[in-house]
């Protein structure tokens, strides 16, 4: 580690002082460079932050030096001060402390993503959150129980599916010791999952696109297990399954419009209670059985 000078405001960016960082898989991929995008060394590593702005570039509106503000970044959220477009960052909901904000906007806006712009959940519809411990799995469970769904949290012990019932899932399955597929069909009264969202890959990608009903969804949504499938086609097409990919940091570019959904969506979660490690005031709105 190292000083470096102060970071220097330019037009349409905003300095931001930072008070908390989270630390999150992309992170340690992107220090390993094994992210897909490598970085020149040296840089700061460092994707997600809370803090109070320093300073506003010229152009820019809706912040002021003071604010408290929480948002993303390639690389550099791990020092005492960050610089980044003004787009980059959002006021810290109401209720929220900065550990709690510097954690939720990644995970959680990944995961609200995954479930509905991406995986186009409906309440009422059987999820399968793979990884359901980790960072996207919690926000997953979480998001999709208050959103009405029939959630089975799938993680790699009883101990860690545990995790995934306090944030409120249906059921759980232990992957790692349980037949992935066979449990979601006997768990879904032989249906199959509307939607699966794996953020894990590995060997428990095909089990669980195997177990999605007829014309339902799978999201891919990272590769934590460290091996990146190769699913057969023949299952997509037999199965008539509707196979989409997310990834946070580009879709912005691609839907602004999603973007904005996604973020009034959360702030109206959070204003319910909703934060990091919560668990959702149950009973929580669904459909009927289907």
């Amino acid at each position: 580690m190292r000083e470096v000078p102060d970071p220097v405001v330019t037009p349409g960016r905003v300095v931001v002082a930072v008070e908390a960082a989270a630390v999150n898989f992309p992170d340690v991929l992107t220090v390993a460079d094994r992210y897909q995008v490598s970085l020149p060394v040296p840089f700061t590593p460092g994707s997600e932050f809370a803090g109070r702005v320093v300073a506003v570039g010229d152009g820019v509106t809706g912040f002021a030096p003071g604010d408290e503000v929480m948002g993303t970044t390639f690389h550099g959220a791990f020092a005492e001060q960050v610089v980044v477009p003004a787009s980059a960052l959002r006021p810290v909901p109401s209720g929220l402390t900065a550990t709690e904000a510097a954690a939720f906007g990644v995970t959680f806006g990944t995961a609200h993503h995954a479930l509905t712009t991406i995986g186009e959940m409906t309440p009422g519809d059987w999820v399968v959150v793979l990884g359901a411990a980790g960072g996207v799995g919690t926000a997953a469970v979480d998001i999709a129980t208050r959103l009405g769904a029939r959630v089975i949290a799938a993680a790699g012990s009883p101990e860690r599916v545990a995790i995934g019932l306090e944030l409120g899932a249906e059921a759980g399955i232990a992957y790692d010791r349980e037949n992935l597929k066979e449990r979601i069909r006997e768990i879904t009264g032989g249906r199959g999952a509307d939607l699966v969202i794996d953020p894990v890959g590995g060997p428990y990608s095909e089990p669980a696109l195997r177990a999605v009903r007829w014309g339902g969804r799978f999201v891919v949504v990272g590769f934590a297990a460290g091996e990146i499938p190769r699913i057969p086609l023949n299952l997509v097409l037999l199965k008539g399954v509707i196979v989409r990919g997310f990834e946070i940091r580009t879709i912005a570019d691609h839907r602004p419009d999603a973007v904005a959904r996604t973020a009034a969506g959360l702030d109206e979660l959070t204003a319910a209670g909703m934060r990091p490690g919560s668990r959702p005031s149950c009973p929580c709105p669904r459909s009927p059985r289907r």
